[in-house]
């Protein structure tokens, strides 16, 4: 069988029949994906930077990286780096989600300063991110909107094209936008775009891709192997950025197992404080190690603790140099292979347990673009 017909070790015929096709697409095209991206954001670069320089001149610019669960974790992983690249110590970046900034307008949005609002949306048209572009406008009078999204027809990508003087879009290749339920290349290749828009790195991202290739050339049988442990409850660790993937990983495997196992996530300091009381003989641990030396030691302390308690079905790390690397990848840029490795994981475990990955709501509790959701005006 020719491998250009597998995904993820599948092949087309076996992952239509277990409901899983556009999910192992979309994962296994993520490096392929992010080189495009990359490839394409040097035509946008020049336009990009017009738009930002004049805002990136005011000293007391707020940039909020908003976006609602999957797309909520970017701004999530990369607002605390973002803010040491800025070029002025009194500028501030802020990861807030959409669903807390609609919700509580006034708490989140402040009038007297200068803002950014980075807008995160596959679609691009879930309720709260529309709402939240709207209240912006409604109470900040100075703000400006970066649309970074994979549909070009979405609400977001219209908002811009519409309102051009106070706004701009990052369009992302059509593929990027995913057919599946769960969010996986949207969510990485947006990622992708804030990094090569505000800090590029030509070299950690080519390291980044081949660690990538590396999980998808040869860890899926690993990866699988993990996915097969009879666990009840799984728990994702990571600290620094990797905090943020950890939760984005707990709900991919939520999402794609359709809550047939409860996972959860947590920072390795953190995780003593309470969240460990959660280990038993059903429950799976997953620590995505920080590549940071100093970091590194904290990961590695609880890593040992646990396998002392031997309290867990199972304590694995991963690291960079599980994935044959040594060049101590900054941790902003590990996340791209690291969570590769966590939705392939998640997807296994779906197909373990005969839940369809590209459809694992089949009863419309929980859909692909929320529904359901009362927008109601705000008058503060």
């Amino acid at each position: 069988m020719s491998t250009q017909n597998l995904f993820l070790q599948l092949s087309s015929t076996e992952l239509e029949q277990a409901g899983g096709y556009w999910t192992a697409r979309e994962i296994q095209q993520q490096p392929d994906l992010w080189r495009q991206v990359q490839q394409e954001h040097q035509q946008k670069q020049a336009a990009l930077q017009q738009f930002l320089q004049p805002l990136l001149a005011k000293t007391d610019l707020r940039i909020i990286l908003t976006g609602a669960g999957t797309s909520a974790y970017i701004g999530a992983a990369l607002a605390a780096f973002l803010q040491q690249q800025l070029p002025f110590a009194t500028q501030k970046v802020e990861a807030i989600s959409t669903t807390d900034l609609v919700s509580h307008p006034s708490l989140y949005l402040d009038a007297r300063l200068p803002t950014l609002l980075v807008s995160y949306g596959r679609s691009g048209n879930s309720p709260e991110s529309v709402a939240a572009v709207e209240l912006a406008d409604q109470l900040v009078p100075a703000v400006q909107h970066l649309m970074i999204t994979c549909n070009a027809d979405g609400k977001l990508a219209s908002y811009a094209k519409r309102h051009p003087e106070c706004s701009a879009v990052y369009q992302l290749p059509e593929q990027s936008h995913d057919q599946s339920f769960a969010m996986t290349s949207s969510f990485s290749s947006m990622y992708l775009a804030t990094l090569l828009t505000f800090v590029p790195n030509h070299s950690a991202f080519e390291q980044a891709c081949a660690l990538a290739d590396q999980v998808l050339q040869h860890k899926l049988p690993e990866i699988k192997a993990q996915a097969e442990q009879p666990c009840q409850r799984m728990v994702f660790l990571g600290s620094g950025p990797l905090k943020a993937i950890a939760q984005e990983a707990a709900l991919k495997y939520l999402e794609l197992t359709a809550g047939q196992v409860i996972s959860s996530f947590e920072s390795p300091l953190g995780f003593r404080h309470g969240p460990k009381s959660l280990i038993n003989k059903e429950t799976q641990i997953l620590l995505l190690q920080s590549s940071d030396p100093y970091s590194c030691l904290y990961d590695q302390d609880l890593l040992a603790e646990l396998q002392r308690d031997n309290l867990a079905l199972d304590s694995a790390v991963l690291s960079e140099a599980q994935l044959g690397g040594d060049s101590c990848l900054a941790d902003v840029w590990l996340t791209l292979p690291f969570i590769v490795w966590c939705q392939a994981l998640a997807f296994y475990k779906a197909l373990q347990l005969k839940v369809s990955p590209d459809n694992p709501c089949p009863g419309g509790q929980v859909n692909r673009v929320v529904q359901g959701v009362t927008l109601y005006p705000f008058k503060g």
